[in-house]
């Protein structure tokens, strides 16, 4: 097998508990070379709209994400090539001028709710992840996170959820599922389907020699 890093796609609507697995893959591989890769950082850069238009922005939506960027700098870690990544000032509602250095590493974990959306983007992965979660436990998450963490109000949340998110949910997010290669359950809480995850991620390292 070809030496090259290891990319694994974690998908998931809001609230799923993607970042959770995420998170125990990582600290799983830690000792290891990782690195996590958020799709939540290649928001389209909207600086030649005016400031209303970006506050129209459906950041559920695929037409958010600038996906030709993501698509090129996993192309250049997998040729073991840093990046300079972008960063999105939400308060402005486009992209800011900084951007945070990325070193390659042996595996890539690529997360977000639409990194399986985009055939380009799952032909560069080797394992393909979907974190199902039922709606209820995913709107109750997002209901505690945005108010504790964002200062949101309850009827904001919810209007959002049942206006936005919840359609693009349905329309966009839910069918990836069928491209993964796992689906994993109730999130970070599945601790079954996370280890035979991690054992088929050993494997292949070890084919790639990395190990």
């Amino acid at each position: 097998m070809k030496k090259r890093p290891l990319i694994i796609g974690i998908a998931g609507g809001s609230g799923s508990g993607k970042t959770s697995v995420t998170n125990t893959i990582y600290e799983i591989f830690k000792e290891h070379s990782i690195l996590i890769l958020q799709q939540d950082f290649y928001y389209k850069d909207q600086a030649h709209l005016p400031f209303e238009e970006r506050l129209k922005t459906n950041y559920d939506h695929p037409f958010a994400f600038d996906n030709d960027l993501l698509i090129q700098h996993v192309e250049k870690l997998l040729q073991f090539e840093a990046i300079e990544k972008p960063v999105y000032d939400y308060a402005l509602h486009t992209r800011s001028s900084e951007v945070i250095h990325v070193e390659p590493k042996e595996v890539i974990i690529l997360e977000g709710i639409l990194v399986l959306e985009d055939e380009r983007l799952r032909n560069l992965m080797d394992i393909k992840l979907f974190v199902d979660t039922d709606a209820d436990l995913r709107i109750i998450r997002r209901i505690q996170r945005d108010m504790k963490e964002r200062g949101r109000s309850i009827d904001s949340v919810v209007d959002q959820y049942v206006n936005v998110v919840r359609p693009m949910h349905n329309q966009f997010i839910e069918p990836t599922k069928r491209y993964a290669n796992v689906i994993i359950p109730e999130g970070g809480q599945n601790h079954v389907a996370i280890d035979l995850v991690a054992t088929k991620i050993q494997t292949i390292l070890e084919q790639k020699s990395f190990l």
